[in-house]
């Protein structure tokens, strides 16, 4: 079992940093954003609801 995931690696290897490399920009990329997200909170919109009075001539 050993000697064919090591088989698979060399065979594929160039394929495997490509996906490593992928997922390592993506996960910093997340995280930074993340993180900025995080200390640029800001106080959230609050909707309030009015009563609108209708003209009884209506």
């Amino acid at each position: 079992m050993i000697p064919k995931i090591i088989q698979f690696v060399k065979d594929n290897n160039k394929e495997i940093l490509l996906f490593l490399g992928v997922m390592l920009i993506s996960s910093l990329s997340f995280t930074f954003g993340y993180i900025t997200g995080k200390s640029e909170q800001k106080t959230p919109l609050q909707f309030e609801n009015y009563l609108i009075e209708q003209n009884e001539n209506s």
